[in-house]
């Protein structure tokens, strides 16, 4: 018996993906076996949860899952089930690389010389959750202790955010970038806030962050502010090598990575804590598509390529990766979203991609 490991197929392409991704560990040969637990949208009106139980006890009892995208009402509906994943099983990191693949479009220049890795602290920050809905026509306690503490008179049709940043959460993520640097040979950490602005939130992170790099003397540190980041990463992607964020701008400049080496379809992504660890797509779940075979399969396998290394199948890990690598080079049997201008062959869909990539691991054995 093989390695059990949780799949989480998700919602819209996500089936797809993860059957592309099911083929390809299989032609590597390393044994393991799907634990298959379905979560979101699709779920929701048949057990009254987008995440039941069993999908938390799948990941408790296996340690490890590989999960596709799950739907996210905007605006309404059920909070995030990513969300509920990272604060119940205290997946406290989230890993996002950013490199760029030969055959992937960009729209930068030289986008070969980019390589590097987001680490966003997951637990804390406004994707916590802590809202308040506006009341008017009676005394609002929350407002009221806003407008005695600090004199701001918010009207009664406000909604109210918090940010909560914690010194010790703020410690352990930039402690995961430090280690995640050190093992994987990287040369710099930049942590990045706004703590010319909001002092308390993003100038604790910003406190612990200097408090934590001198426990590194061999891994060079930096700071820089969010919003001058943002611009650094559009002129100068490659002279950055880890960055590590609070919750809210790690989401946004993974995105912003993303699209300097060809979009969320090729970006890979993890969710790790100290036991256990979500692998998934970063994209979402692209229902105008869904069925249709015309997704891009190759950001859940460059995550199945993560998942591997953290089981210690790192030969496995790399020929996928190669594979995956070789087939977008080629760029004869990729999905339309990566067909480069004036390439003379057809698109192909999600599945016969797949297979593309599955070949390439069998002529790498």
């Amino acid at each position: 018996m093989g390695r059990m490991v949780t799949l989480i197929p998700g919602d819209g392409v996500g089936p797809e993906i993860a059957e592309v991704a099911k083929s390809c560990v299989a032609a590597l040969g390393v044994g393991i076996e799907w634990d298959v637990e379905e979560a979101g949208a699709a779920v929701l009106e048949r057990e009254g949860s987008p995440l039941p139980d069993r999908v938390l006890e799948s990941i408790r009892r296996n340690g490890a899952a590989l999960k596709g995208p799950v739907e996210t009402p905007v605006g309404r509906g059920f909070r995030s089930v990513n969300v509920r994943l990272r604060q119940e099983l205290d997946l406290f990191a989230c890993v996002r690389p950013c490199r760029h693949y030969t055959g992937v479009k960009s729209r930068i220049t030289n986008p070969e010389l980019i390589d590097l890795v987001i680490v966003r602290e997951n637990t804390e920050d406004l994707y916590a959750g802590i809202e308040f809905m506006e009341s008017c026509g009676q005394e609002n306690p929350l407002l009221s202790f806003i407008r005695d503490k600090t004199g701001v008179i918010l009207g009664c049709d406000t909604g109210i955010s918090i940010k909560h940043i914690s010194k010790s959460a703020s410690e352990r993520i930039v402690t995961f970038a430090f280690e995640y640097a050190r093992k994987n040979g990287r040369r710099k950490v930049t942590a990045i806030d706004k703590a010319n602005i909001m002092k308390m939130s993003d100038g604790l992170f910003m406190r612990a962050a200097e408090a934590v790099s001198r426990n590194y003397p061999d891994i060079r540190y930096e700071h820089k502010l969010v919003d001058n980041m943002c611009m650094q990463l559009v002129r100068y992607p490659e002279e950055y090598d880890v960055l590590v964020l609070p919750n809210l701008y790690g989401d946004i400049l993974s995105d912003l990575a993303a699209g300097l080496v060809g979009g969320l379809g090729v970006a890979p992504g993890v969710n790790m804590g100290s036991d256990y660890a979500v692998f998934e797509a970063t994209h979402g779940s692209a229902p105008d598509i869904a069925g249709k075979d015309l997704v891009n399969p190759t950001g859940l396998l460059l995550s199945a390529v993560l998942l591997l290394h953290h089981l210690g199948e790192t030969r496995a890990a790399s020929r996928l990766e190669h594979a995956v690598a070789l087939v977008l080079r080629e760029g004869k049997a990729v999905t339309a979203d990566l067909k480069m201008d004036g390439d003379p062959f057809p698109a192909v869909g999600t599945r016969a991609m797949g297979q593309a990539v599955v070949e390439k691991i069998r002529s790498l054995s």
